[in-house]
């Protein structure tokens, strides 16, 4: 994609308004706790501190902007998170880390050095030879990059204890109506994934390419998201205890690890709290549950049901009765709070009924925003993928039959990743991403 001289300007002011998210959530938590690992299978957040701007360095600085490297060491520690694979956790200890200032003042370093040559860029057909790739797609990398990590810092940092936090103002949810649950038909029809073009004017990571469409048989799937009170009943009825509904996988997982509820709750005497992001809360009954892939299938097999397929959730959320397909579950209109929650909006999730406003076409709520949503789709390539070649790892690294995908976004999804090529992935057994699930029943 190509970036005009006015859409430079809104790429550096989105690319700044990304940077002052992920300070803002750095000051969340206290200087004390900086070396704690909120989630095993993570780093710990120092890590983070320094990989955001690590990454920003390693991929414009030479490649775009002809910068060499101040401190290759730093560039090479903050480069890469991980996902590890098949149980192996991270085992290093706070004293591998630098100290904070040292790693704050590589940050400061590097904003100064590729912000003063941004300023100084012009875009002549040289350079853009010179970088490999487009300008604008390289900033729109660098600006969804961070956004995304501002979500897996938030759903991080919800896993520390309370008082290794400081308490951020938040926004009460809506006050909503009773919840009526129930399955909504889906004729057969064709739903299009993917993206059109790699040399139009929309970003898109290298996965949401090549565009195709898919015929959809006639299925049924959940008007909301399944509900804390819901996954209740699961739980009553020994869900955790029953083998047939786990896969063998899920089974080892769950006995392995003592998992018996989901990772946001807490037992609380008899009953149970929603741990939420500063206070933990009486479980909202109306609000959706959030769970890993491995159990949100031993729920759906619990429910006589399954999970959609990328391209059911797709055709539920975008497809119309009319055959054509909308660019939002609501429409064309731009994403706003009416529509959804969504773009860090709030910290929590809201009832899953609790805007109307943003249904789909055939009556579908909540598809955009409050939560991602698991499909059964393993993350594999679309026909015709190709990987960016200054980013041969961002999707290809994952195509390993250990990923599903989600669609949809959280309250704490970017707008700008509510696209509807937009395509998510963790491993079956992740529990901290805000994900949650409805059910889908096929037409036999």
């Amino acid at each position: 994609m190509h970036a005009t001289a006015d859409a430079t300007q809104t790429l550096l002011a989105r690319l700044a308004d990304a940077r002052q998210m992920t300070d803002d959530l750095f000051r969340i938590v206290k200087s004390d706790s900086l070396y704690e690992r909120p989630i095993p299978e993570r780093h710990r957040i120092i890590f983070y501190i320094g990989h955001l701007e690590a990454f920003d360095w390693n991929l414009i600085s030479e490649r775009l902007l002809g910068l060499k490297p101040f401190d290759p060491d730093f560039d090479r520690l903050f480069a890469f998170g991980i996902d590890p694979v098949g149980g192996g956790l991270p085992t290093d200890q706070p004293s591998d880390w630098p100290a904070v200032s040292r790693v704050e003042e590589y940050c400061r370093q590097v904003r100064q050095k590729i912000g003063q040559a941004l300023e100084r860029f012009e875009e002549t057909a040289a350079q853009k030879e010179h970088a490999g790739s487009d300008f604008g797609t390289l900033l729109n990398v660098a600006i969804e990059h961070r956004l995304m990590h501002a979500e897996t810092l938030a759903y991080m940092f919800h896993q520390l204890p309370l008082a290794h936090k400081i308490h951020a103002e938040g926004r009460p949810g809506r006050m909503v109506g009773p919840l009526v649950a129930n399955m909504i038909l889906i004729p057969t029809g064709e739903i299009a994934l993917g993206l059109q073009s790699r040399d139009g004017d929309e970003f898109g990571w290298d996965n949401e390419f090549q565009f195709h469409t898919v015929s959809v048989p006639a299925f049924e799937i959940d008007r909301y998201e399944v509900t804390n009170g819901q996954f209740l009943e699961f739980i009553a009825a020994g869900g955790y205890e029953n083998r047939s509904l786990w896969t063998e996988e899920g089974w080892n997982w769950i006995r392995a690890a003592d998992i018996t509820h989901p990772a946001f709750w807490k037992k609380n005497g008899s009953g149970w709290v929603y741990r939420g992001m500063f206070d933990e809360i009486q479980l909202p009954l109306d609000g959706p549950v959030l769970v890993s892939h491995a159990e949100a299938g031993a729920y759906a097999r619990w429910a006589g049901k399954e999970l959609p397929t990328e391209a059911q959730w797709q055709r539920a959320a975008y497809g119309t009765p009319g055959g054509d397909e909308r660019e939002f579950p609501w429409g064309s209109d731009a994403p706003d709070h009416a529509r959804g929650n969504f773009d860090f909006f709030r910290w929590d999730p809201e009832a899953v009924n609790a805007h109307p406003e943003g249904q789909s076409a055939f009556g579908v709520a909540d598809m955009a925003g409050n939560c991602w949503e698991w499909t059964s789709t393993v993350f594999e390539p679309f026909q015709g993928f190709k990987p960016f070649a200054f980013y041969p790892g961002y999707s290809a690294n994952f195509f390993d039959g250990k990923h599903y995908v989600l669609k949809g976004g959280s309250a704490r999804t970017a707008a700008c990743m509510l696209r509807k090529s937009f395509r998510n992935w963790f491993q079956a057994h992740y529990q901290y991403v805000y994900a949650g699930f409805r059910c889908a029943k096929n037409q036999s």
